[in-house]
């Protein structure tokens, strides 16, 4: 539905609007009972997921159920908690917005620590470490080794990414966003946009399983961390979700989930 405002305003909006939501939340949650007792309690963790995000979150073309790295630890966690997953697929634009209003109790979806998110939610140690990568036509002729390259050129970016954040922090270059990577990738493959910003890690699957004309480019930026996130307000819940991932990680069960859809660790710092 068209507002009346520019693309990047409706952005700019529905961001504002979603940490509003959770900074409001803060002080709701402060009179609620933990999030802890409350799951324990209903047997079940509310967790909100994309599902349209491989190899991290997606639906099995065979199975139709979901799967991927984060339902893989998401299903740890919930197992250490003791009560089991209950998955909500939402688009990336919208999941904060959800987290603020309650729709769900937490996020397992490649959220970046970042602090502006840290001002409305709360999170759990990171669970993936990686960096931002360039995803190029295999036929490109041109080289592109930083985004300052891209100057004059369009870039694909997931809508209300840290990666659009990066791009359009580089004067010049025309952003267009996506609600998934699949619609941002074959734009890309039609020669629609000139490259692509996405995750190292998504990188490496997706030339292991996509048919599309495409390849890996430059490594562009820092470090990325991700973490659960849930909203503030909620300490027990917060200290039992580090100790779940903490155990994971000590029994070597964590690393093994990212062997799995990776081929590598991505669990710790580089």
């Amino acid at each position: 539905m068209h507002t009346g405002f520019p693309n990047t305003t409706r952005r700019a909006l529905l961001s504002a609007a979603a940490l509003t939501l959770g900074l409001a939340a803060v002080s709701a949650s402060a009179r609620a009972a933990d999030l802890l007792d409350t799951v324990k309690a209903r047997g079940q963790l509310r967790i909100a997921l994309e599902g349209t995000y491989p190899p991290f979150n997606f639906k099995d073309g065979k199975t139709g159920q979901l799967a991927g790295y984060d339902v893989d630890v998401a299903k740890l966690v919930c197992a250490r908690l003791g009560v089991k997953p209950e998955f909500v697929t939402t688009e990336w634009a919208a999941i904060l917005a959800g987290l603020g209003a309650r729709k769900y109790d937490v996020i397992v979806s490649q959220v970046g620590i970042t602090p502006r998110r840290l001002q409305a939610f709360d999170f759990s140690q990171p669970y993936t470490y990686s960096t931002p990568q360039l995803i190029v036509r295999r036929n490109e002729g041109a080289t592109y080794k930083s985004l300052a390259d891209l100057k004059g050129r369009t870039v694909g970016v997931g809508q209300g990414s840290v990666f659009e954040q990066q791009v359009r922090a580089v004067p010049g270059i025309e952003v267009k966003s996506y609600p998934a990577a699949p619609e941002n990738l074959q734009d890309l493959a039609f020669g629609r946009i000139d490259a692509a910003l996405n995750d190292s890690l998504m990188v490496a699957y997706l030339l292991k399983n996509s048919q599309l004309p495409i390849r890996a480019g430059a490594r562009v930026g820092q470090v990325e961390r991700m973490g659960i996130a849930f909203r503030k307000g909620n300490p027990k819940f917060h200290a039992a979700i580090d100790k779940a991932l903490d155990e994971a990680r000590a029994d070597g069960s964590l690393k093994q989930v990212s062997v799995k859809w990776f081929g590598t660790d991505a669990t710790h710092a580089p």
